[in-house]
């Protein structure tokens, strides 16, 4: 799945740590988001969405390899 979160917190000018704080996360969870290696849950998706005030798709988009 790719993800656009790293670009939606540069708009915001929001670090790691606030939204991990703000969806209650570890930064650590974050950062392995943003570079693809962990796959997070329906609700932790439309947290991050809803932070930003945007939708989900938005955010996260599903490439081909997901569907195999």
């Amino acid at each position: 799945m790719k993800n656009k979160l790293k670009v939606e917190r540069a708009k915001n000018d929001m670090t790691q740590a606030r939204l991990a704080e703000l969806v209650q996360v570890s930064r650590q969870t974050i950062n392995a988001i943003e570079s693809g290696k962990y796959n997070l849950s329906t609700v932790l998706a439309l947290k991050i969405a809803q932070v930003f005030k945007t939708d989900v798709n938005s955010i996260f988009e599903l490439e081909e390899t997901d569907w195999n």
